[in-house]
């Protein structure tokens, strides 16, 4: 007698730069959510999809919990707590190395608010491989005196050690359910939209400290050409004019970097070659344009 289908929701939380997006792009084998050294990357919800068996396990990567200051900052924070309200297990990760932070604590005093006492929550320590065992067990002992973690796993992300045992619990709390998605489909996110969120990456990485969250990218055109390859248009957008030259860089060598970085990486992704165009746009308005949320996958907060 075969087993029935399977299928949930996993909500990976935590504070920003724990890992959360590497270790989705790690369990479900592709790159799906971008990574960086910087925080707040990860901007809105971004599902990738496990088949384990006769069980489909969706991952939400959310955006990192911190205290919101901006209307883009609300967005994301709220976003976070939906996507682990509305999934069947929740995953806490932290990083080993830093241990229970005020950041971790006050996502932690949350949990009685925000879940119902039956929700079945882990935790996750990544980055084990920095830390000693001591360290490692006495971190454990003081997040189970915060919260009734129903299990607690040792990983690393980077390493992809551990996340077997967090697939092997998370397989036996899925609810029976037909399949959410095509047994070939790895996430939710369109192309146009991951192809924008690798551009961002490459921006990111290149700029430093200088603008990472003051501006945002989309994929204004996307074209099949009959020679196989794709032609993208990218819009970068800005909010302000003197914005400009820091994206642009001296005789637009950070622009040109950019665009030939996220070409190589989208045709090694499409197998395709790629023509990649990239423009600056300056609106002042896009840290408040509900479609450029909705583009990320938020909602713009009221008020």
């Amino acid at each position: 007698m075969s087993q029935s289908p399977r299928a949930g929701f996993v909500a990976l939380i935590g504070e920003p730069n724990a890992g959360k997006s590497t270790m989705l792009n790690a369990l479900v084998g592709a790159k799906l959510s971008i990574v960086t050294h910087k925080v707040q990357t990860t901007r809105g919800r971004i599902r990738g999809v496990l088949n384990e068996g006769q069980t489909q396990i969706v991952f939400v990567d959310t955006p990192g919990l911190f205290a919101p200051k901006r209307t883009l900052d609300r967005a994301m924070v709220a976003a976070a707590w939906s996507g682990a309200g509305e999934a069947d297990a929740v995953v806490l990760l932290i990083e080993a190395h830093r241990g229970l932070t005020d950041g971790v604590k006050t996502i932690i005093e949350q949990f009685a608010q925000q879940f119902s006492p039956d929700k079945p929550v882990a935790l996750a320590i990544n980055k084990i491989d920095r830390t000693r065992r001591d360290v490692l067990l006495k971190l454990t002992e003081d997040a189970l005196a915060l919260y009734d973690f129903k299990q607690v796993f040792y990983v690393s992300a980077t390493r992809e050690d551990g996340l077997g045992d967090i697939v092997g619990w998370l397989d036996g709390l899925m609810p029976e359910s037909p399949w959410l998605y095509p047994e070939d489909q790895l996430g939710d996110a369109s192309m146009r939209s991951i192809a924008a969120e690798l551009t961002r990456e490459k921006l990111m990485l290149r700029l430093h400290q200088e603008l990472p969250y003051q501006l945002t990218v989309g994929t204004d055109s996307w074209e099949e050409r009959k020679d196989g390859s794709v032609r993208i248009e990218q819009v970068i957008y800005i909010a302000k004019e003197g914005h400009r030259p820091i994206v642009l860089g001296q005789g637009g060598r950070n622009l040109k970097a950019v665009g030939q970085e996220s070409r190589l990486e989208l045709a090694e992704m499409l197998g395709h070659p790629v023509h990649l165009f990239l423009r600056v746009k300056v609106d002042p308005r896009w840290l408040e344009d509900r479609e450029r949320y909705a583009e990320m996958g938020l909602e713009l907060p009221e008020g």
